[in-house]
Order: structure tokens, then sequence, then C-alpha cells
């Protein structure tokens, strides 16, 4: 929190701001160069810090030292709490409701502990995985969280990080955490003092010189509401799509601030609506409705709605901790209905969609964070079966992926090896698998009943229809227990217990990949290739490598040679002791069906992420100590615990 907002948050619970520490009036002009120096080899030292935490999360080197002074005046305090309760160079607060009752250092005037600007170390520890110990007791890691906060205020209001130090005066003042704009103005006003004219100072880690510009003029055009910067009543839409606002009802969704408190997109979830444009935005404005999603796209021309702000959680996934990570984006259509539901300029406006907002929260474009609602893993073991399918095998993965410019490498490059990771590419045209559609609605996408914050509904004046087999243009292919087209399809234990067959079922997702998922090689015979899925080894016709593309650089994990198999998970939520007091912790066990037996390995993300969790009652994000992998577990992702498996290259 910065000083100037942490005043007034004070005053107005009746605290004397002479408790503060002041900032004082900035140095003396200096004339080095711009860039941050220091005149003894601790300086030096210390200006890398700076300049490490800078470049890391696109920060201009000066705003961030300018923050820094106006916080701290560079110093750490060696990892001591401050009057307004904020730890190291960037005044990073965590406030306790044990430190409001005993009137300790952040006890702020009787103010409650769940407000988001007492928590600014939680939420940098959300951003960047690193552990809050080291976020208060380390300066670079400091650096690094504060750095992060300012980059990620900066993405919501511009969708990028521009290196003019003139265009952050927004995301400066949102850095203040103030629900008033005229103190978070007063604050981001403070910062550009010290950039317009300069600090210089002896602090414990070294000598450190900011250079002053006084032609200095911020751009002021981004000054945050009172709710927060870049939320207010228009659409959070590329210029390129046609993009109106009309809000869900206040039961679809919880208030947050993503992802300046910490929770960070991860996701984004492609679904369909198993309905009419219009009967679904009613749907999701029905006061008695409990699902909505950010964005539902019209099938005729590819307008937009958005009903849910980027930064609130929507329930649209049927996993909340999947809700709390990630955007979910409707599109009418019908998940059974074949490929001509979806239509090209839903593709192209949901692209430029996804880019966008791929841009603003750093959503990797990828099959492991572009995914469908088909691929969000179930949260507990009994509710794995049940979890919806959409958008369904007529979704045109590649042409998407294409679109959002990361296709996969081309297919056809011959067998792959054993022990590479691999891209499912099957042409989407030519790859007509037959499928068995019965007794549902055209289309339905058969989510089951008990998903109460699932956002698909099927449409009421479809008729019902009897068993067909139905060939389409799909992106898929099936799996199967031995490398023969006669041999029983993969049944996923969820579905069909450990024993069972797959089925060619429309609704039987258990058995399919899809185009841009990655796995593992398990091993080849003829034209057959086998990949790790589900705890299994499982094999797909891939002819001359006709159905794969490699996927070079890929992580991947798997359990510790001659250890007991890795635990799956379907979310990622802290350790029930990691709670504060009061709060009650959410239910946290692996999915009984599924495990990593020891051998295998799986496509991960780039990195494994912190658990956490968020209270909506009190407005408290909680950060544990755990760190999880995304992985491609089966058609559906997956989590498994850092503690539990090794990372290698793929």
């Amino acid at each position: 929190m910065g000083i100037t907002a942490a005043a007034g948050l004070l005053l107005a619970g009746g605290v004397a701001a002479a408790v503060l520490p002041r900032t004082g009036a900035p140095a003396q002009t200096d004339a080095a160069p711009p860039a941050a120096g220091g005149s003894t080899a601790a300086g030096a030292v210390a200006a890398g810090r700076f300049a490490r935490a800078a470049r890391e999360f696109q920060v201009p080197v000066p705003v961030l030292m300018a923050v820094a002074y106006a916080e701290s005046r560079w110093d750490g305090h060696a990892g001591q709490l401050s009057a307004d309760g904020g730890y190291g160079l960037m005044d990073l607060t965590r406030v306790t409701p044990a430190m409001l009752a005993a009137g300790t250092p952040g006890g702020a005037g009787g103010r409650s502990a769940a407000g988001p600007a007492l928590h600014t170390l939680d939420a940098a520890a959300g951003l960047t995985g690193i552990a809050p110990a080291l976020l208060r007791s380390r300066d670079l890691d400091n650096l690094r969280g504060g750095a992060a906060l300012l980059a990620a205020a900066e993405r919501r209001l511009t969708g990028g990080t521009p290196a003019d130090p003139a265009a952050w005066y927004g995301a400066v003042a949102r850095y203040s955490r103030s629900a008033d704009p005229a103190v978070a103005r007063r604050f981001a006003d403070e910062v550009y003092g010290v950039l317009a004219s300069g600090a210089r100072r002896t602090t414990p880690a070294g000598r450190l010189v900011l250079a002053a510009r006084p032609g200095l003029r911020p751009d002021r055009r981004t000054v945050p509401s009172a709710r927060g910067a870049g939320d207010g009543d228009g659409p959070q839409c590329p210029a390129a799509v046609r993009c109106s606002v009309l809000p869900a009802a206040s039961a679809t969704y919880q208030r947050a601030d993503r992802p300046l408190d910490g929770l960070r997109i991860r996701y984004i979830v492609i679904h369909d609506t198993e309905g009419g444009y219009a009967s679904s935005l009613r749907s999701f404005r029905d006061p008695s409705g409990d699902a909505a999603a950010q964005y539902v796209m019209r099938a005729s021309d590819g307008a937009v709605t958005q009903m849910v702000p980027d930064q609130d959680i929507a329930f649209h996934a049927g996993n909340y901790w999947f809700n709390l990570h990630s955007v979910g984006i409707e599109h009418e259509g019908f998940a059974a209905s074949g490929a001509t539901w979806y239509t090209e300029a839903q593709y192209r406006a949901t692209a430029d969609l996804v880019r966008y907002l791929s841009a603003r929260y750093g959503v990797p474009l990828d099959r492991e964070h572009v995914i469908g609602h088909d691929n969000v893993p179930g949260v507990t073991s009994s509710g794995v079966a049940g979890m919806h399918w959409d958008p369904g095998p007529y979704w045109d993965w590649t042409h998407f992926m294409a679109l959002l410019g990361a296709p996969a490498a081309d297919a056809g490059g011959g067998m792959p090896a054993t022990g590479t990771a691999v891209t499912v590419a099957p042409p989407f045209d030519t790859d007509r698998q037959a499928v068995r559609v019965c007794g549902q609605p055209t289309g339905a996408s058969g989510g089951g009943p008990d998903h109460a914050d699932d956002a698909d509904h099927a449409d009421d004046d479809a008729p019902a229809r009897g068993c067909r087999e139905q060939r389409e243009p799909s992106d898929f292919l099936y799996v199967r227990t031995a490398p023969s087209a006669s041999a029983p399809l993969f049944g996923d234990p969820a579905l069909h217990g450990h024993a069972g067959d797959g089925s060619d079922a429309i609704d039987d997702w258990g058995g399919t990949v899809s185009a841009g998922q990655r796995f593992v090689v398990a091993g080849r015979s003829g034209d057959w290739t086998a990949i790790w899925f589900s705890g299994a080894k499982v094999w797909f016709a891939n002819p001359g490598g006709v159905n794969t593309a490699p996927a070079p650089g890929a992580v991947v994990v798997g359990p510790v040679t001659g250890t007991a198999p890795a635990p799956v998970y379907g979310q990622a939520f802290p350790a029930p002791s990691e709670y504060p007091a009061g709060l009650t912790p959410s239910d946290h066990r692996p999915l009984a069906q599924y495990a990593v037996p020891a051998g295998q390995a799986y496509v991960a993300s780039v990195a494994p992420v912190p658990s956490d969790d968020y209270v909506a009652a009190s407005g408290v994000v909680v950060i544990g100590r755990e760190r999880y992998w995304t992985v491609q577990y089966g058609h559906r992702l997956a989590l498994l615990d850092a503690a539990d498996v090794v990372a290698r290259s793929g």
C-alpha cells in the first residue's frame, strides 16, 4: 500500500497520520544517465536487483524505483513490518485480524483485515509463485512481487506493458490499493514527483541514484475509479470486435479483483450454450440462476456480449478453482449438431477476443491454457462423470489455434519416438469419426443436473431423437487398449469403472484425444502410436505420423522412479492449516479413480503454480505453500502436486 493511500485509510479509521513513516521530499536532481546506478559495489548490486525485477515483469526501471522510493525510501528494514502493515522495499502488505486486535503495526484503526489493500503480499505471491516468507525478507523477491503487481495493473488498463514511464500513471495509482480515487491519484502524483525531480540515497544495501526527468508528463487518462482501474461500464474487448455489455444476475458470479488480488487468470474456457443467443442472455440474467460466463458469442455475425467483468469470478466451468483462474466464453450452438453450428464469424471474433485476453492477463496460447469445457477436470471423485463435454467434437481446434497465431507443427513427419512429447493433430476436414447420438435433444451436451455452476443449457424446443450414427468433420481421435482397430476403446474409470470398455457415444469423452493436446509417447507398433493417458497406456491410429506433430520444448513430469503413484487432483487448494483463523478451508483431496504410476509421464504447463483459494465472504485470497503442475492427463486436464513428481524436458 502506498504511504499516501495508507494515510487516507488510517485517518478514516481515526488514527493520526503521524504514526506513518514519511517519505520526505525527493533528493536533489541527479545528472546521471536514466538507468539506476550506484557509486559502490553494494550500490551496483542493489541497482541490479531493481533492473532484474523490472526486466522480468516488463516494468520500466525508473517507475519501479520511484514507486519503491515513495513506499520505503529504498529501505527494506530487514523484513520488519512497517506501520501500515507492509514489508520490504515495495511495502507489500499483510494485515491479520490479530494485528488489528492487538494494535500492532498494520492495526489500521479497527479496519477489517479482509480488504485487498491490506493483502498485497498475498496477491504478489499469487502472481509470482514466490513464497510469502521470501517476499517479506528478500529484497529481490520483494521487488519482483511489487513489479508483478504493477505489471498486472498496467495490462488490465492498457493490454500491455509499455516502455514509456509516462504511460504507467494509472497502474501506479492502482498500486496504492486505495478505494478512494483522490487518494490513489495523490499517491501517483507523489511517485511522478519523484520521477521528475530524481532521487539519490545511501541505503542499507548501498548507494542508489534515480536520474531526474523534469520533462516527464504522465498520461492521466487511465486513472482508477472507486472500484479499480479499468473497471468502468464499458466492455473489456478488443477494438476489432463488436462488443456490448449486459450484466448477468448477481447470483451467477462473485465480485473479485483479478488479477490484482493475486488470483491470476491462467485459462480461457470455450463453451457452447446449447441454446440460442437471446435465450442464453436471458438465462444468465435470471435472478434465480446460478451460472454465467464472462462472454457470449453470437453465431450469425460474431457479435459479443460481456456479462461478467473479467476481474470477477463467473460460475461457468463446474470447478470452483478453475473458475477462480479462468475467463469463460460461451458460443451459440449445439455440441452434437456438427461443425456447421460454429461459424467463421464466431471463430474469428473469438480469436480476436482470446488474443486480447492473452495479452492482458498473460494466458499462454496453448491447449493447456486455452481449453474446452470438456477439458476442465472434475472437482470430486463422484462428480467427474457428470462434467460437461462442450464445445464437443466439432469445434475445430486446429483452425482456431491457427487464428490465434499458435498453430501446431505440421503433422505427417513420421512416427514419433518413444519418450518424446507429441501434439495430437488430426486433419479436421477428413477426420470423420463415427459417433453415436442417443435419446437427447439435438446437440444437448449432457452435463448432468447436479452441476449448479455449469453454464450450458439444453434447448427446450429441440426435438428428442433416437440413436443414430453420425459422421462429421471432427477434431478428435479414439484411443484403444491395444494397437488394433478391433481392440476395445479405452474406458475412463470415472465413466466405466476400472474394468469397463469405452464407447462411441458422443458424450463418452473419456476415450478420445483432441487436436492440440500434447502427450508423451509410450510406444509404437506398426501404424499405431501409444501414449500415457489417464494412468494407462492407450493406442491410436497414426500411419506415418499423419495424426501427430512434434512438441519440442514441452515440459514433462512424472513420479520419481520406484515411488508410489502420484495422486491426481481436480483443484489446487491450500492445506487446511494455511487458512487464517475463522475461515473455512475448501475441501481438497485427490480424485480416487486416477493416479500417475511410476514410469509414466505427462506434458505439463511451463511452471507449477501456487495453491490458493478465495474466501468470498471476507474477500481474502489464501496462498498456500504447495505448488501444482497443470498436466494433460487424459481428455481432461489434471493437477499434480510438484512434491510428488519430477520434471524434465520432452
